[in-house]
């Protein structure tokens, strides 16, 4: 009798021969229409952007960049992010160790809410927000009588970017953890390591560098949030305006070489992004083929 490992095997290894060997007219095409791709809707934005930004010279590109509102902006976005992604690293970690370590009632009902965001228009949930804080909101007048101000402030800002970037550190890390399993840790209690120590010598050496992805991506999106930030925001400027915003109101006032020039930072912060990216997928690759390997 055949062993069914060997026929399970064989296809595979046929379907993955048949794929390598297509002609050399098909890859031509394949590879043409990847790079116009490439070409047309990531090189050529870019480029577009560092030509207008630098369009009336160095002088007038760093003019742009040290305007009042423009340094305003950019403390606002780095103070969101500041605040929005270390909040998102707890929670990430928190939900992640729960969903994949532990069975317990509600399990699928909170991995469908981490996808929450995901799935509904930034816009939306910028709107939810101002129906719970705002003037005529759920608790706007409560938050007015006790001198609280959410919306058209830091706050709001900071919860609908919140919002917007908690998925990406959890589901970075769920399917890490889930593949890794219980044996490091169990073997740690057996040794009488506490909670703790386990959770800290253990499994989060184990998962730094899907952490450390899972970060890359939320710090870059709470850095380039526009949707729910322009609802909740209140387009005050020089004090609730971040990046994208401020790029908006220039852009619209006709100051192209403003708005590019703030924009190329965003496009900065997405070229060292994806160097990032790339640079922790192939070491994380290469660290999780080594343990699928032991």
């Amino acid at each position: 009798m055949a062993d069914p490992e060997i026929k399970s095997y064989e296809p595979h290894h046929e379907s993955q021969s048949a794929a390598v060997t297509e002609s050399r007219p098909v890859k031509a095409v394949l590879m043409a229409i990847a790079l116009a791709f490439l070409a047309v809707f990531l090189l050529l934005p870019l480029i577009v952007v560092f030509h207008e930004a630098l369009a009336k010279g160095i002088g007038a590109y760093m003019e742009a960049l040290s305007g009042p509102d423009t340094r305003s902006a950019i403390r606002l976005t780095l103070l969101v992010a500041a605040i929005s992604v270390p909040l998102n690293v707890v929670f990430g970690i928190s939900a992640a160790w729960a969903i994949a370590k532990f069975e317990f009632k509600g399990k699928a009902f909170l991995t469908t809410l981490i996808d929450l965001p995901f799935s509904v228009s930034p816009v939306i949930s910028g709107l939810v927000y101002v129906l719970l804080f705002g003037a005529q909101g759920l608790l706007g007048a409560w938050l007015k009588a006790h001198g609280i101000v959410i919306l058209f402030a830091v706050p709001g800002i900071v919860l609908a970017t919140i919002f917007v970037t908690f998925p990406f550190v959890a589901r970075e890390l769920i399917p890490l953890m889930q593949e890794q399993g219980n044996g490091d840790e169990e073997a740690a209690l057996s040794l009488g390591a506490s909670g703790w120590q386990a959770f800290w010598y253990v499994t989060l050496p184990n998962v730094k560098w899907g952490l450390l992805y899972g970060v890359l991506l939320c710090n870059a999106r709470a850095m380039g949030e526009f949707g729910a930030v322009s609802v909740v925001s209140g387009h005050i400027r020089g004090l609730t305006n971040t990046m994208p915003l401020h790029v908006e109101i220039l852009y619209n006032e006709y100051n192209a070489v403003g708005a590019f020039a703030v924009a190329s930072l965003l496009a900065g912060l997405a070229l060292v992004t994806l160097v990032l990216k790339t640079l922790l997928e192939m070491r994380y690759g290469a660290e999780l083929a080594a343990t699928r390997g032991h």
